[in-house]
């Protein structure tokens, strides 16, 4: 016989959490300055800030993944030395992380089950799956108890990533970016389930989010990071986005304002098709119908968003079309000319691309920035003369490049895997960016970029589509896509499902096209029209 799966009575209730003038350094770059955060029991913290703010060095702090140098950390006003997850753990202590820790090859129980840390040498599981299916009937969450990861959307990974937790009841629990998997609705199911249970006074909830609508609707109180340091702190209800905007990026409220507007729309109408997709069919990395049949255009003039929670084909149909992987059937045009993404292809066509995880697909590491930058013109004029490359030019334009698009490097010389994520990033769009291009392909651009870059690289987007090119946006951020796009397009399980003019567009229709549930989305529909 198996222990029950919580053997031994421990406090229950939500807990207060204290950190005082916690700092952390790597090296001589110091990510945490005395930051003193105060978290109300029974109440949803929200965590905000720029990409390398400090937020998840601060909560790897709290859950023992870390040691600082200095400052405490207190529960309910008692000072802990959490030197590891475990500790944490036995303090009621639990964090659900952006990037899952499901193990692949075991069933949804059997991942339940390894949360708990305590596993007898011999389970009894007619017992622990009575004990399992009992705890389920306590969330709004339904899933299947002899389903693998891979045979769960993003979506229910995330969910049972939540439950791994709830199971333990924790006391404190910390999330970061939760929703980022998630349709609108799945996202609203989650925060208003932990919200009433935190104000149940079961527990208190820790949340690290980018989204300022998630605050305003779930969240108590709001606490502020930048560059390391806690700049400001309010109750939701005594706050408004405009001023978060200000606080996180620091400045006046007219620097926010720029930071955090639209980008510029040109009236327009659409030109001619410049990028076709015919009855698209593309494998996945395992052999399966990854993109089904898929059939999509972007005219001259217009950005068209794929919207889609993760895992749904919008990597593979990305790949296929830049060139990155091969095209069972189907066919891709830009303009009249059947496209096969080759090089001279995409100088002639004036075709442009950022994929997914720049660093890996559209660079190379060990080189420096300035060759990375150079790929596209280092075998043309003026870089390359009579069939010899003139390192000189190369490094020149690679330096107009790095002050222009906003780059932080050492210098051009450096190898491109020595910059941040964020700052890959920018190297790759100014390098697609430098020159006109008539048909631009994205996923994810402003991924890893910190709050005051995003505004900027939206409108480099945008004015290739004032300018008259063509954009596809595959992009996870529903926001992104309905400020940028003129058509949004919905991909689910390869297949594009939903279309619809983005000034039309019904948040609750579009989520419920990206669950897949066609009864769901019929009737968001109903309810929109």
């Amino acid at each position: 016989m198996t222990a029950p799966l919580d053997p031994t009575p421990k406090p229950t209730g939500a807990i207060a959490l204290d950190t005082l003038d916690l700092t952390k350094r790597f090296g001589t770059f110091t990510a945490l300055d005395h930051v003193s955060l105060k978290v109300v029991p029974g109440t949803v913290h929200a965590l905000l800030g720029e990409n390398g703010a400090g937020k998840s060095t601060l909560v790897k702090c709290v859950v023992g993944y870390q040691r600082a140098e200095e400052g405490s950390v207190l529960i309910d006003g008692r000072e802990h030395d959490i030197a590891t997850p475990v500790i944490a753990r036995d303090l009621g202590i639990g964090m659900v992380y952006q990037h899952f820790t499901l193990v692949p090859g075991m069933t949804v129980a059997e991942n339940l089950l390894l949360a708990r840390g305590h596993i007898p040498a011999v389970v009894d599981w007619p017992a622990v799956r009575k004990e399992l299916a009992a705890f389920l009937d306590t969330t709004p969450f339904k899933l299947d108890l002899d389903a693998t990861p891979q045979q769960l959307s993003a979506g229910q990974k995330q969910k049972l990533e939540i439950l791994k937790q709830l199971l333990l009841k924790p006391r404190l629990l910390i999330l970061d970016e939760p929703t980022s998997v998630l349709t609108p609705q799945e996202a609203d199911e989650v925060l208003g389930l932990l919200r009433d249970r935190a104000h149940a006074g079961e527990c208190s909830i820790v949340l690290i989010t980018h989204k300022f609508r998630e605050v305003n609707a779930y969240a108590d109180d709001v606490s502020v990071l930048r560059r390391g340091r806690l700049v400001a702190a309010h109750r939701v209800s005594q706050t408004s986005a405009q001023q978060l905007a200000t606080d996180m990026v620091g400045g006046g409220a007219d620097d926010a304002k720029r930071e955090f507007s639209a980008p510029e729309r040109a009236v327009r109408e659409a030109g001619p098709e410049r990028l076709k997709v015919s009855k698209l069919t593309v494998d996945g990395d395992r052999g399966q119908i990854a993109v089904d049949d898929l059939s999509l255009t972007v005219r001259g003039g217009e950005i068209v968003g794929v919207a889609g929670v993760a895992g749904n084909g919008q990597r593979e149909l990305l790949e296929a079309l830049v060139g990155q992987r091969r095209i069972s059937t189907g066919e891709v045009h830009i303009g009249n000319e059947r496209f096969h993404a080759t090089r001279a292809q995409n100088f002639r066509l004036k075709v442009r691309s950022l994929p997914e995880e720049p660093l890996r697909n559209a660079c190379v590491g060990e080189l420096s920035v300035a060759d990375n930058m150079g790929m596209r013109r280092f075998d043309r004029a003026p870089v390359s003369r009579l069939g010899w490359m003139h390192a000189g030019q190369l490094r020149e334009r690679a330096r107009a490049l790095i002050e222009q698009f906003g780059v932080k490097t050492r210098g051009e010389l450096a190898p491109i895997r020595s910059l941040s994520g964020g700052n890959v990033q920018r190297a790759v769009l100014a390098r697609e960016l430098s020159e006109e291009a008539d048909v631009l392909i994205v996923a994810n651009p402003v991924f890893g970029l910190d709050f005051a870059a995003v505004a900027e690289i939206h409108q480099r987007l945008m004015d290739v589509r004032n300018r008259g090119g063509a954009v596809l946006l595959i992009s996870e951020d529903l926001d992104e896509l309905l400020a940028l796009s003129d058509r949004v397009l919905v991909m689910s399980e390869g297949r594009i499902v939903h279309e619809t003019r983005a000034a039309d567009a019904d948040r609750n229709v579009l989520g419920a096209h990206m669950g897949g549930g066609h009864h769901a989305a019929t009737e968001a529909e109903a309810v929109a029209a």
